[in-house]
């Protein structure tokens, strides 16, 4: 039985490189809280990911790149407690892949012992494949990022905010391929190839037996996709007054709820699931 077909059974790498085997995608969200990465397990996705971009997304920083260790550190400790079934992926910030396998190592250990991560994320692998062996050696399961990403995305001329509509250049095929092939040699379990498009993403999947999702810039043509909790519901300010293309809008929800919760204070009416007051 396949992990997705049993919510109470524990997601194991094993299980996900059998998913690829089968034709089964593997799903991963991306949660930043106890709350959202709990509701994503009860779901019975396949991963949880705490990615480097909550200080974008949900802090309101205007880079990826400014959000430090320690930070993303507390966001993994609170998905943690919310995570019981499905496998617990962490991004690496911008930093500890960038000063070498020794650093890396010890930056993943601190997240396998300090908030109980089950692999972890790095941004930029192709560039740093001694540091995928190091974190490997450790025996800390890699997840390995490549391809336009928000920490690699102006080494392609393209900058952080337009990366979402990017897509790798066909004429990178051999190079991307290559670069997969050499990730799975150094030893990652999974493959996160953002903006593959359809015609290198294919020849990636094919290339390579560990599973490679993506999220933006991605399709059916990979192993799984991965989708932010928030982008899928439409969690975003900028969502209120917008008609979008999402699951829901928790936006225009919440401002609708928000509203209305004022509009009782103001009137001087209990709120909703406040104390109930007896009737005199």
């Amino acid at each position: 039985m396949s992990p997705q077909s049993d919510p109470a059974g524990k997601v194991t790498i094993p299980a996900l490189q059998a998913m690829k085997t089968r034709g089964e995608k593997s799903v991963c969200i991306v949660a930043w809280d106890y709350q959202m990465a709990r509701i994503a397990d009860r779901v019975g996705v396949d991963i949880v990911s705490v990615g480097d971009t909550v200080g974008v997304n949900l802090w309101g920083q205007p880079h990826p790149l400014e959000i430090t260790f320690d930070e993303v550190l507390v966001v993994a400790k609170a998905a943690r407690r919310g995570v019981r079934r499905a496998l617990l992926s962490c991004d690496f910030p911008f930093g500890p892949l960038q000063q070498g396998a020794a650093s890396a190592v010890d930056a993943a250990i601190r997240l396998v012992k300090e908030a109980g991560v089950d692999l972890v994320k790095l941004d930029g692998a192709a560039d740093f494949p001694d540091a995928v062996e190091a974190v490997t050696r450790a025996g800390i399961p890699v997840f390995a990022q490549f391809g336009i990403t928000p920490q690699t995305a102006l080494k392609y001329g393209i900058e952080y905010s337009a990366a979402s509509v990017a897509q790798v250049p066909d004429g990178m095929l051999d190079e991307l391929v290559a670069e997969a092939k050499q990730l799975e040699s150094a030893g990652a379990v999974a493959l996160n190839f953002t903006n593959s498009g359809p015609v290198v993403g294919p020849a990636v999947v094919d290339a390579v037996s560990i599973p490679v999702l993506g999220g933006f810039g991605g399709g059916p043509w990979l192993d799984g996709r991965i989708r932010m909790a928030t982008a899928a519901i439409g969690y975003n300010a900028a969502n209120v007054d917008k008609e979008i293309d999402t699951y829901a809008n928790v936006a225009r929800i919440a401002f609708e709820a928000l509203t209305d919760c004022a509009a009782d204070i103001r009137g001087g009416r209990q709120i909703r699931g406040g104390i109930k007051v007896p009737q005199s």
